[in-house]
């Protein structure tokens, strides 16, 4: 590659770890956080619901990817705004007392989330302008690799770190890599429109050509299971990783140590398992490296349940803790590749956010579900842990149908 692709990667790095931050945060520290000022399960099992902006970012998508002023730069005219949102919101959120203002941190944390949610509508789109054919590869191992690095750092290093900084430390320190990644971006020079977003054409499609195309890919043999099985496919894992930190505060686990073995090597083992799924996809047909990575993201999460049998120790916590992230980012990747092969490119952009909606929306009740289970109905650890490991067996019999569901075409002939 040459210096000038290096530059692009390095560009697209960090706009995607500063998008990982807040969901590291919010997925990692902040159960952490909260478990040790004694908020109760039901509060801690229901933090996925500040995810929303990323359930129903396509619902807005269309009006980042159409509208932008062409003076700033179409994609940044959306993307500076939104760094400046989510490092002031961290920047608040460093004041914010969690014992008297708890709905206020939370509703910070949410906007958050909304900042980043838009932003990577935007960069996603600026990423396919950017971008050359050969260094679409490339560039998607950029993208992942600096989403997680952004959630290890937020959701890991500065929690490993918080004993030293402070909590208030660690809200600021979010806000300062925000602004710098700002900085960063303010200086990137955007290319012009091409006819990459119109599909080829000289001309954007019409929102009625944009709805046909998407009813014409509903009606498709086995649509319907393939969102089933997006839908489903980490519902019980999410079951059991909103529990798994509080179940370590409560058995005596120091944060700065639960930090260290979650949010920072298991990350790390998030990161090696991107890379292994993308070459198990390369290698093998989807299905089978579906099947195969769906089975083997089964055995950490029965190992999360013995150590809720059993008194937990720090090698059994951290070989589980690193297995479980390891097949949990095969699984994720062999799935977004699996995702990828289903998208019409002629909508390319619409229909993929519209697939990555539908799959955080399908894991989103798997934290409330919890909580309830384990706050309101009395059920322990193992109870919970078991029965996500059990759905997670389940849900891997809905591949089988998947074997008669053919891909889609890369661009389906216009509707009718």
């Amino acid at each position: 590659m040459t210096r000038h692709s290096f530059r692009k990667l390095g560009l697209l790095s960090a706009l995607y770890f500063v998008q990982g931050l807040p969901f590291g945060f919010q997925t990692t520290a902040l159960p952490v956080y909260l478990r040790k000022q004694g908020v109760s399960l039901l509060v801690i099992g229901s933090l996925g619901l500040l995810a929303l902006p990323w359930m129903g970012k396509a619902l807005w998508a269309p009006l980042v990817d159409r509208y932008g002023s062409e003076r700033i730069g179409r994609r940044k005219s959306w993307i500076l705004p939104m760094q400046a949102g989510l490092a002031a919101t961290c920047a608040v959120a460093a004041f914010v007392p969690v014992p008297g203002a708890l709905p206020v941190l939370l509703g910070l944390v949410f906007l958050m989330n909304l900042f980043a949610a838009t932003q990577d509508i935007a960069v996603d789109g600026f990423a396919v302008d950017l971008l050359e054919p050969r260094e679409l590869g490339w560039g998607n191992s950029a993208q992942v690799v600096g989403y997680k690095l952004g959630m290890l750092t937020g959701g890991g290093l500065l929690l490993w770190m918080s004993d030293s900084l402070g909590w208030r430390g660690l809200f600021l320190s979010m806000s300062v890599l925000s602004l710098g990644v700002f900085a960063v971006a303010a200086l990137a020079r955007e290319p012009r429109r091409s006819d990459v977003e119109t599909g080829g054409g000289g001309e954007r499609m019409s929102w009625r050509e944009v709805r046909e195309r998407l009813v014409a890919l509903w009606r498709q043999p086995g649509t319907g299971w393939v969102l089933l099985f997006i839908s489903t496919y980490k519902l019980g894992e999410t079951m059991v990783d909103v529990l798994f930190k509080p179940f370590l505060v409560d058995a005596g686990f120091a944060p700065e140590l639960i930090g260290q073995w979650v949010g920072t090597w298991g990350i790390l083992a998030s990161l090696l398992g991107s890379a292994a799924g993308g070459l198990l996809a390369s290698r093998m047909p989807l299905l089978g490296a579906l099947a195969l990575a769906s089975c083997l993201r089964v055995f950490p999460l029965g190992g999360e349940w013995w150590l809720a049998l059993h008194t937990p120790t720090p090698t059994g916590v951290i070989v589980t803790t690193v297995a479980e992230h390891f097949f949990g980012g095969v699984l994720t990747t062999v799935l977004f590749a699996f995702m990828m092969s289903r998208v019409d490119r002629r909508i390319g952009a619409t229909h993929y956010t519209l697939l990555a909606s539908v799959e955080v929306i399908g894991k989103s009740p798997g934290g409330p579900l919890a909580g309830l289970l384990a706050s309101r109905l009395g059920w322990s650890y193992a109870d919970v842990f078991l029965l996500g490991t059990v759905l997670s067996v389940v849900f891997v019999a809905l591949l089988w149908p998947l074997r008669h569901a053919a891909p889609a075409p890369r661009a389906l002939s216009p509707p009718a």
